[in-house]
């Protein structure tokens, strides 16, 4: 076989504490070698505010209850909880032929054929602003977040999706550091879909996505 490694969806985890998610996923990748799977890992969290390395603390403007804590992905301030889709993204990007750059592009163009899919249109980027935005009353949403950390060549953390969320959480930060960033989710859009159903169609476009760029084994 001319490449070792691969790209399986692991089961995935309703509840999950954050904590131990980014726990497992900062072993794992720290343990990979060159013959480690890569995978796609499904998750709800309950509620939690999550930095990246970028974020501010000004930007938790009241966040009550609701845990805060630090990582060490790119990007600012977001909030994870029920009826959110996060897929953890732990992949070898040498085998993709991915720098940062195109991984970014690649998820969020697979958020975007998943959501224009559902007769969301259009679901578009921002520069500047990584994610995937839609249009809700004529103003701009975001529906759709990405944070990564790069070790060794090899991603973890990844997108996360609002389905069918309480989004007043939001309403407590500036989400990505950006004041009055409005945020919607899929319910609010007229779609109806359950987190194992979009966990199985997301990862499938990005699994095929992937693949596109992999040379076939021999």
């Amino acid at each position: 076989m001319g490449q070792s490694g691969s790209l399986v969806i692991w089961s995935s985890d309703r509840g999950l504490d954050y904590q131990a998610a980014i726990d497992r996923m900062t072993s794992y990748t720290l343990g990979r070698d060159d013959q480690s799977n890569d995978a796609l890992w499904p998750v709800e969290h309950p509620a939690v505010f999550s930095l990246g390395l970028a974020a501010q603390r000004h930007h938790l403007l009241n966040t009550g209850p609701i845990p805060v804590v630090q990582t060490d992905r790119g990007g600012q301030v977001t909030y994870h909880g029920p009826g959110q889709l996060v897929i953890y993204c732990l992949l070898n990007l040498r085998r993709y032929h991915l720098t940062v750059r195109s991984l970014v592009r690649l998820l969020e163009g697979a958020l975007i054929g998943f959501i224009e899919g559902l007769g969301i249109k259009p679901a578009y980027r921002v520069v500047g602003a990584p994610g995937v935005y839609v249009n809700f009353r004529h103003e701009r949403h975001k529906i759709a977040a990405l944070g990564l950390k790069i070790k060794n060549g090899c991603s973890y953390h990844g997108i996360a999706l609002n389905l069918e969320m309480d989004l007043e959480p939001f309403e407590r930060i500036n989400p990505c550091g950006i004041q009055g960033l409005k945020v919607t989710d899929l319910s609010k859009m007229g779609v109806a879909m359950s987190l194992d159903e979009a966990a199985q169609q997301v990862c499938q476009i990005i699994t095929e996505k992937l693949l596109s760029r992999r040379p076939h084994d021999h």
